[in-house]
């Protein structure tokens, strides 16, 4: 739930907005249509052209006209107008500032290091601050030392939004001892004025952090400033637009004039209401807000990367964000180039959409069935995929470390629209298999990753999961999710010259890398060839032998068995399938735990069962169907959420809190799968209504969170990618598992029908192929399921009615049918159960 508290922008514009004590649905998802049968068309929310405006103005704060003029072009204009500010005022010459930790530099936006010393709190410059060191300590202390004793009738603290001191005291020196001079308690302003009882003249102040703010990484002080007296905030004019939906390119403000003393703009964005504050929710550069000076004359800027003015005035370029706050002001480091203060006037504000541009035309793919939150999750999970289509550039990647030559300028699959914008292999796993359902046509995008990282194979076999640190990011599982997530271009496209073009990388990695983490049972052991300081998808500390990372393997030398039969390499077919045997033994031999009917985390820590490792278990093959069926009843029970089942059962993973209160879509993905398989489809079906139920309907309202946290909260705060790729998994589950529609063969040349309704009676949807539309709609009653296929040519398939149809006369194109359905070929057919 959002409240005007948590997002800082005033109740009464909240209320006109409509937002004010309710959950926020952010795309513009359609109401119930008359007719069950309407079509597909009016789900799809992609923008539908390039040049994306504005659909409210939700916010604004000081002297600001019509802010409702932004939503128009021409006309009126909304004009920002603050006068020129009183200095606050300055230590004098020769203070100084000591602090009882602060934390290490680290590199800024142009290499420059970025300092955080105690020095910054005093030097005049809001844009620096002292941060104490990590991890945080407390009491944190802040002691400014004046050349000279000086009178004080108070002072004023100038924090950063993300991270304010709660609880402090202010101190003062008489030359021989410290003395109290204020204290404060739940403090949340960020610039907090302190007044002291009565003046006192001093050559010290100590300030004493006890507490500080909560944040998704921990807690921390940031002191920008602590002036010498009283300065009370004030505030600065700004308007709040909303876009409806997240988007992601290039922010475009029209100015059409501003006064002649160099007035600045920052704008700050945000996914979502709850994170939106006077900094952007996630930002490349220290500032937090992209910056620019508005000529007298006016302007249309792009946002583009890079400084307006020499060193000065900065701005990122390209964002992923629902909401935009523009504000008339400036860094003090922009001065004389911008400054804080003037009038400015605002035509039009838009955003140059980069992303896949998703239309009804575009979808070669497409999905409805008779419950229609079902279609709503789909098209909301595709246009959460389509923001992360886009072009590779070193100017707006993210981190600014994973810029690459060999992929500047292909089209790729980022992670997500706000960050990482970088392609990381383990979601492609799940984003690409939603870009071959929807929009084939863009299926480049999955390969150029694919082949990328392989281009990097390291000389001992091991693939980068992705560009960060010059390819040098070392995730243990992921080089297997390169294999699956080949097999699966491969198998959706028919692209034989990828697979033989890689070939011989994916024999350096499976019988050159892999069998140097394996142990004396078969099973991937990480711990063994100096892998103990690898990580995962989620970064957990966890070492040894892995459930999760065993039955990815199997299920990665299944899939690399079926490349190298489909090149006739059979030896290696052979030997990789034996291999799968023998981990999958080892797998339910070591790894299976009776007491809980479940596997296993893992055998070397506490006992713990992970949704990961039980999921892939069951899609992988591993788990036999009474395993199948235990496991998944006791993830239901032991890891449910209001808002999803969490990836954990348990606390015990050292460093990670709140385990069984997160839920990742990522994990989520084949535990849906999974249970669809597993003849329990109903249940299947609850777990995506829990889970992007809560997604869609709650803060920002995207589909495709990168993690809940506890309390349904994004699991790391305005951090969190509201819109990422992994999340999109309900796109396949729905096709593959409910309209059951899967190709058996490359590029579709065999495929499979397995509907598995659950409580869905009606479905019907298009995949499609290289060859062409595989149509397919089947419904369901109570003594009858009807089935219709129309199959391209060069195409043939197999059948298999849902279990439960009453089967006792069975007909294919209108002749009945005894025994096993005959394989189809291209052509329309019905098959009707009885």
């Amino acid at each position: 739930m959002v409240s005007s508290q948590q997002s800082g922008l005033p109740r009464r514009l909240l209320l006109q907005a409509g937002l004010a004590g309710a959950a926020v649905a952010a795309v513009p998802l359609p109401a119930a249509a008359a007719s069950p049968r309407a079509g597909w068309q009016r789900y799809v929310i992609g923008p539908g052209r390039r040049h994306v405006t504005p659909t409210a103005v939700i916010a604004s704060t000081g002297d600001v006209r019509n802010p409702e003029a932004l939503l128009t072009r021409g006309g009126r204009v909304t004009v920002l107008t603050r006068p020129r500010p009183v200095p606050p005022p300055a230590w004098p010459t020769g203070t100084t500032a000591t602090a009882s930790s602060f934390h290490d530099p680290n590199g800024g936006n142009d290499g420059t290091p970025t300092t955080y010393d105690p020095g910054n709190a005093i030097d005049g410059d809001p844009g620096t601050f002292w941060n104490d060191a990590q991890p945080a300590t407390y009491p944190a202390v802040l002691t400014v030392t004046t050349p000279a004793a000086i009178t004080l009738p108070g002072v004023t603290l100038l924090s950063n939004s993300d991270g304010v001191p709660v609880d402090f005291t202010v101190e003062t020196w008489d030359g021989a001892a410290w003395h109290p001079a204020a204290t404060v308690t739940g403090n949340s302003a960020v610039q907090a004025p302190v007044r002291f009882t009565t003046p006192v003249t001093t050559s010290g102040v100590r300030l004493t952090v006890t507490r500080t703010q909560d944040t998704p990484r921990g807690q921390y002080t940031r002191v920008n400033a602590l002036w010498p007296g009283i300065v009370e905030p004030e505030t600065p004019p700004s308007v709040t637009v909303d876009f409806g939906r997240i988007v992601v390119g290039y922010p475009r403000v029209t100015f059409a004039r501003a006064s002649d003393d160099h007035p600045g703009v920052r704008l700050a964005f945000s996914e979502t209401l709850r994170f939106l504050s006077d900094r952007s929710d996630y930002s490349r550069g220290a500032p937090g807000t992209d910056q620019y000076a508005v000529p007298a004359g006016g302007a249309d800027w792009l946002d583009r990367n890079g400084y307006q003015s020499g060193s000065q005035v900065h701005a990122e370029g390209l964002h992923g964000f629902r909401y935009l706050k523009i504000t008339l002001d400036a860094l003090p480091a922009d001065a004389p180039a911008a400054q804080p203060y003037g009038q400015v006037a605002v035509d039009a504000v838009a955003l140059e959409f980069t992303g896949y541009l998703g239309a009804p035309g575009s979808y070669a793919g497409w999905f409805l069935c008779s419950d229609d939150e079902l279609n709503r999750y789909w098209y909301a999970a595709s246009y959460a995929n389509e923001l992360t289509v886009d072009t590779f550039r070193a100017t707006d990647c993210d981190p600014r470390d994973a810029a690459s030559p060999t992929l500047e300028g292909k089209l790729v699959l980022h992670d997500g629209a706000k960050r990482d914008r970088d392609p990381y292999v383990g979601d492609l796993a799940v984003s690409g298999r939603t870009l071959y359902l929807t929009h084939p046509d863009a299926a480049a995008a999955a390969r150029n990753v694919l082949a990328d990282l392989a281009d990097h194979q390291r000389a001992d076999g091991f693939l980068p999961p992705a560009s960060i640190f010059n390819y040098g990011l070392t995730l243990f599982e992921y080089p297997l999710w390169w294999v699956t997530s080949s097999w699966d271009y491969v198998l959706y496209t028919g692209d034989h010259a990828y697979a033989a073009g890689y070939w011989p990388h994916l024999v350096k990695l499976l019988d050159g890398w892999y069998p140097t983490v394996t142990d004396g049972d078969g099973l991937l052991n990480k711990g063994l060839n100096n892998t103990g300081g690898y990580g995962d998808y989620a970064f957990l500390p966890r070492a040894g032998r892995v459930t999760y990372y065993n039955v990815l393997y199997v299920q990665a030398l299944r899939d690399a068995a079926r490349i190298a039969a489909l090149l006739g390499h059979h030896a290696e077919a052979d030997s990789w399938t034996r291999r799968a045997a023998t981990v999958t033994a080892a797998v339910n031999a070591r790894l299976w735990d009776p007491a809980a009917g479940a596997y296993l985390d893992t055998l070397d820590g506490p006992v713990r069962h992970g949704q990961d490792g039980n999921a892939i278990a069951v899609t992988a093959g591993v788990a036999d169907p009474a395993r199948a069926t235990s496991a998944l009843r006791y993830l239901g029970t032991a890891t449910r959420q209001p808002y999803g089942n969490a990836f954990m059962d348990n606390d015990t993973l050292p460093g990670v809190g709140g385990a069984t209160q997160r839920v990742y879509a990522f994990t989520s993905y084949p535990e849906i799968v999974a249970r669809f398989r597993a003849g329990a489809a109903d249940s299947a079906i609850d777990q995506i209504k829990r889970m992007y139920g809560w997604m869609t309907t709650h803060d920002s309202g995207s589909a495709a969170w990168e993690g809940i946290g506890p309390g349904g909260e994004p699991y790391e705060g305005g951090f969190t990618s509201m819109a990422h790729g992994w999340s999109t998994g309900v796109v396949p589950a729905l096709t593959t598992e409910l309209l059951g529609v899967t190709p058996t063969a490359p590029g579709f040349t065999t495929w499979a029908v397995v509907p598995h309704p659950g409580t869905v009676t009606w479905a019907k949807g298009v995949v499609p192929t290289p060859h062409g539309r595989l149509t397919v709609s089947w419904e369901g009653t109570a003594g009858s399921f009807t089935l219709r296929i129309t199959a391209p040519a060069g195409t043939r398939g197999r059948v298999t009615l849902p279990d439960g149809t009453g089967r006792t006369r069975v007909t294919v194109d209108g002749r009945t049918v005894r025994g096993s359905l005959p394989e189809l070929g291209p052509g329309t057919h019905v098959i009707v159960a009885r």
